[in-house]
């Protein structure tokens, strides 16, 4: 939502651990940092429904873990421009930067990557990575688990296509299970 003159309305929430929620006008950097973390994520597996059996986990997880790199470089590139200090409570690009990587992907990738590895390493000579992982009794959680991730990241998309003053790029489809609206 569109507020004041390059004021936005900011509301990303991570199912039962944090909400984040505010109006600020986002500055030259928070905004150039928005768009580079908006292409590193749109361009991933991270906003991509794995629909049924579709792709392979590890590549998945993989992907997911290198957001961690391309945030810290993006928020290293552009400095505390993106993180000025701001009342309580209000938010800031760096914020939610960081809140999306500690509390929404590092638990996600500390559960499943030691549990996928584990598995992995089981995989018998001549059976494909695909049709192992099929097998794996804790293949449709981890799946779910990957999905509600990727709600939350699709979310933070669409922020960071607001922060950035662009229309969204990305060909996600609107659904009620994700709760996301284009505006």
């Amino acid at each position: 939502m569109l507020l004041g003159f390059n004021e936005i309305e900011t509301k990303l929430g991570i199912p039962q651990i944090l909400e984040i929620k505010g109006k600020w006008t986002p500055n030259d950097s928070e905004k150039k940092a928005a768009w580079e973390l908006y292409v590193e994520l749109v361009s991933r597996i991270s906003v991509v429904k794995m629909e049924g059996d579709e792709g392979i986990l590890r590549e998945a997880l993989d992907s997911l873990y290198s957001l961690f790199g391309s945030t810290r470089e993006i928020l290293r590139k552009y400095g505390p421009d993106v993180a000025p200090m701001k009342g309580v409570g209000e938010p800031s690009l760096g914020k939610i930067a960081v809140v999306v990587l500690n509390l929404l992907l590092r638990p996600l990738l500390t559960k499943w990557h030691p549990l996928l590895q584990e598995y992995e390493e089981q995989r018998k000579e001549g059976v494909t990575r695909k049709a192992h992982e099929e097998n794996w009794a804790l293949n449709k959680k981890m799946r779910l688990d990957v999905e509600e991730a990727r709600k939350v990241l699709n979310a933070y998309s669409y922020e960071l296509a607001k922060i950035a003053g662009v229309d969204p790029i990305h060909d996600e489809i609107e659904s009620e299970n994700d709760g996301v609206k284009k505006t």
